[in-house]
């Protein structure tokens, strides 16, 4: 399955839609005003399906993950010196970045590929393509993508 991850470009806070391959708006993700980023997930019936919030006064950057109103996890950004490097404690996942942060690879614990992130980079706004292995970890992945890409806005390289 593939989705296409684009940032609006006329937002206060951050907003995006994320397409499948035919074009059609699968979710939309809206910014909320918060002490760091807070960032609501709707599908396609404009239902809330899940939150990514970003912990602060933490050592490195840190994202919870909520399902609802349920939280299932959190999205970690690991101590590297030149790929960044994410891991996601409710799943297993393990994220490995190349130097220029543009392309990701997620790994299921087994070492299987999850799926892959890439930066499409002449863009005006940010533009990911996720290519994912199985479609019941597209919500996940989506997820992993959104605290990724504020991570990097956070520390001025969005």
């Amino acid at each position: 399955m593939k989705l296409l991850f684009k940032q609006r470009l006329f937002s206060w806070l951050d907003s995006y839609d994320i397409y499948d391959e035919a074009g059609n708006t699968v979710y939309t993700v809206k910014g909320q005003l918060s002490w760091g980023h807070c960032l609501k997930i709707f599908d396609a019936r404009n239902r809330e399906v899940g939150t990514v919030k970003e912990k602060i006064f933490t050592w490195r950057p840190q994202f919870e993950m909520y399902l609802g109103d349920r939280y299932v996890g959190c999205i970690r950004k690991e101590f590297t010196l030149f790929r960044p490097q994410f891991t996601v404690d409710c799943s297993g996942w393990q994220v490995q970045g190349e130097i220029f942060e543009w392309d990701y690879t997620v790994l299921d614990a087994a070492l299987r590929q999850v799926a892959t992130v890439s930066k499409e980079v002449l863009h005006w706004t940010d533009t990911y393509v996720l290519d994912i292995a199985d479609s019941a970890d597209a919500l996940g992945v989506l997820m992993l993508v959104l605290a990724i890409d504020a991570e990097k806005c956070s520390r001025g390289n969005g």
